[in-house]
């Protein structure tokens, strides 16, 4: 493999100094897309031959290869080449992630020609913003090349694959971590800790007649003042620059099989999304989806525009981005309430001058059905109703802390991964904290992303004499990661460690009774408890079901007696203080 790798490399290297560095995408009239091999050998030769270009290996991915970073910073000279002496040196810095559907490979090779024109000073380069990009975040799918899977898609002649190298959608694995490319991306994060954030994507929807659309971050999730600058500055900022280009942008149309038209409502980001996580962690995300029927050239050229647009309005707010930033970090302060689920505030709504197709059902040739078809002979402007207000639904009060048993490594891991302080206790010890036991849930019935994803959890709550033991951790939530705490520690929260399966061994009774031992010990706990009997003879009374199951109720004075297992459906993280 690596004989390999080092002839293309050699190959290109001899390229770039005989001719202009050219990219795949302009070589075939904007026809086609680089591989894997080429996108990399591409910004090889540009980092031999422009010094602000540096190219960094990285962690490891499911496809045995590693991801690469690249980052144009011309403060930058040949004696800053490690990851150890880089520094931002007062700068902001986007990030720019591509390829994590290497099907939609529009930002691979509008961002290969980005910067390159920056490095050959084409465009002038930005001096506030270091620009880094992943080149192709997903190499597996990239290397599973194909030019069928894209059912709906105009171009290029052949792109990667969705799936990765063990086939999961890696824009849905930013909080449970199952691929290596997740976590060589939290890596390559938080060393950056980027100020700013684009994912690259290609959109499955309606038709309608716009190149680009914008999905930034849920400003009310984001929140503070972060939130609210993205709404009414840098959302509308880079809205009416592009326009200025004759490059139309309208936020992303979340619709399935029904016309814009009627209205529609903004995608919620949720944390294990790219810009959902990155933005636990106070980094103004943006997710840009090109129209997946427009031709591939025009998407490419879109998303360049787009990117040096949106680099623009960073230069220009920069400092403005550096302070929004840097409050952030005391937002949420202990004995304070922190939002963990949402829901659509219908009493709010935007209008947008909405660029669509006609569409109506109309019968089926194939079914008999009705069917969506669009007219594109019938273009039109209306006005259409975009729900882009969302209020918190359920909220949890801030604690000072949380304790994490030692015997759950792979949370411990996870939270080392994502630069989460903590410390150990050296001695047993007891405490008063407040436990958690699961009351609710529901489960997919479908597996979902390689889990049966929970969902509607609910907790009850109470103060417990907690015991420690010595490699048991202790979290303070006043730190940077604060939100990645509750989102991830919280069961309740959309995408929490619990909702992702990584406590479902607390779902299991581990210990049960034979009845025939049972019923005479029973007997005996009734008779000694007589508010418990009581309760009994109550529930038998008023629960038909029950009455007439012997073995429920049998198992319900089990549940009422000390020889029920304390472990089964109590949450082992606790909560202190607050």
């Amino acid at each position: 493999m690596q004989k390999t790798i080092f002839f293309v490399i050699f190959i290109v290297f001899n390229y770039s100094i005989a001719q202009p560095i050219k990219t795949i995408f302009e070589n075939s009239g904007g026809n086609q897309t680089a591989t894997y091999q080429e996108t990399i050998a591409f910004y090889l030769a540009l980092e031999k031959k422009f010094p602000p270009i540096k190219v960094y290996e990285m962690g490891q991915t499911d496809s045995g290869f590693q991801l690469h970073v690249v980052i144009f910073d011309p403060e930058n000279t040949p004696q800053k080449n490690s990851k150890e002496s880089f520094s931002k040196n007062g700068k902001n810095l986007l990030l720019i992630n591509n390829g994590i559907h290497p099907g939609e490979p529009d930002g691979i090779d509008a961002t290969m020609l980005l910067l390159r024109d920056f490095a050959e000073n084409k465009i002038p380069f930005p001096k506030n913003t270091i620009i880094a990009t992943i080149p192709i975040y997903n190499i597996g799918g990239a290397l599973n090349r194909n030019s069928t899977s894209r059912t709906n898609q105009n171009g290029p002649d052949e792109y990667g694959f969705r799936g990765n190298a063990r086939n999961y959608d890696l824009n849905r694995d930013f909080i449970k971590n199952d691929t290596k490319n997740a976590r060589a991306f939290a890596e390559i994060f938080h060393w950056l800790n980027p100020d700013l954030f684009i994912d690259n994507h290609v959109s499955n929807g309606a038709d309608y007649q716009y190149v680009l659309t914008h999905l930034f971050t849920q400003h009310n999730k984001l929140g503070g003042e972060m939130g609210h600058y993205l709404h009414t500055s840098l959302m509308p900022q880079l809205e009416d620059s592009l326009q200025q280009k004759k490059w139309d942008i309208t936020p992303y149309v979340n619709v399935f099989n029904q016309v814009p038209e009627l209205g529609f409502t903004q995608f919620l980001d949720s944390p294990r999304y790219a810009s959902g996580y990155t933005t636990l962690f106070n980094t103004f995300g943006l997710t840009v989806e090109t129209h997946m029927l427009k031709p591939y050239k025009q998407r490419v050229e879109g998303t360049y525009a787009l990117m040096k647009s949106f680099i623009s309005i960073a230069e220009k707010d920069a400092s403005k981005i550096k302070r929004l930033r840097t409050n952030a970090v005391e937002k949420y302060k202990v004995g304070s309430y922190y939002p963990l689920s949402w829901e659509v505030d219908s009493t709010k709504t935007s209008t947008l001058n909405f660029k669509g197709f006609e569409g109506k059902m109309v019968p089926s040739k194939i079914t008999g059905s009705d069917r969506l078809k669009y007219f594109l002979d019938k273009p039109f402007v209306k006005d259409v109703v975009y729900y882009n207000y969302f209020k918190p639904m359920d909220s949890v009060k801030i604690p000072s802390a949380y304790i994490v048993p030692n015997g759950y490594w792979n949370v411990i891991d996870l939270l080392k991964l994502n630069n989460i302080e903590f410390s150990e206790i050296k001695n047993d010890s007891t405490i008063s904290a407040e436990v958690y036991h699961i009351k609710s849930f529901e489960t997919v019935k479908n597996p979902f992303e390689g889990h049966y994803l929970h969902y509607r959890t609910e907790v009850s709550k109470g103060i417990e004499q907690v015991s420690l033991k010595p490699g048991d951790i202790i979290i303070k939530t006043q730190q940077p990661g604060i939100r990645y705490l509750l989102e991830t520690l919280e069961p309740s929260a959309t995408d929490s460690f619990f909702n992702w399966n990584f406590f479902d061994a607390i779902l299991q009774q581990k210990e049960g009774f034979s009845p025939y031992v049972w019923e005479d010990m029973a007997e005996n706990f009734l008779n000694e408890n007589p508010e418990t009997k009581k309760e009994f003879e109550a529930k038998k009374r008023n629960d038909p079901e029950f009455s007439k199951n012997w073995y429920m109720q049998l198992d319900w004075i089990h549940k009422k007696s000390t020889f029920y297992e304390k472990s089964h459906l109590r949450y082992p993280i606790v909560r202190v203080g607050g």
